[in-house]
């Protein structure tokens, strides 16, 4: 079985990568920093609240992108793990807000986005082989969930 690289197929799964990827950022709309976060104790290098849009709307762009070209080289019959583990790790990105922000459990949603971290390695590493560009563009995206993991847990710690 041949792989359909055609160019209608090859717009239509960056849709749908972009798609996903949004739909997991979209349970930060439901689970809003709100009362309970602004009360907070914060540290000195807590990011302004401004940034964090920003920020989220490059990653899951870039993370839609590097799925995307991992899928491009045979889609989930040929790349089935990686693009399995990269499903995974978007699954646990998702439920980060409703933990922190939905039931205020900053110990709960640490724990979580350690997990997240670890899945965002996997999924680099089993990304490397396929496509080292697809690996790269989850880079950032590794750097800002190490920042957000050491905010979380400092938040936690600050907020017992």
């Amino acid at each position: 079985m041949t792989f359909d690289k055609t160019p209608n197929r090859r717009l239509l799964a960056l849709t749908g990568w972009v798609f996903l990827c949004f739909t997991a950022a979209a349970t930060g709309g439901f689970f809003m920093p709100g009362e309970w976060y602004a009360s907070l104790r914060k540290p000195t290098w807590n990011p302004p609240g401004w940034l964090f849009g920003p920020v989220w709307t490059a990653l899951y762009a870039m993370m839609s992108m590097s799925a995307w070209l991992v899928w491009q080289r045979g889609g989930f019959a040929v790349q089935g793990r990686p693009l399995g583990l990269f499903l995974a790790q978007l699954a646990l990105n998702a439920l980060w807000s409703p933990l922190f922000f939905g039931l205020h459990r900053p110990g709960v949603a640490f724990v979580e986005i350690v997990l997240l971290w670890l899945a965002i390695v996997w999924t680099f590493a089993a990304f490397w082989p396929v496509r080292r560009a697809a690996a790269w563009l989850l880079a950032p995206y590794l750097a800002w969930v190490s920042f957000a993991s050491v905010l979380n847990f400092t938040l936690w710690r600050l907020n017992p």
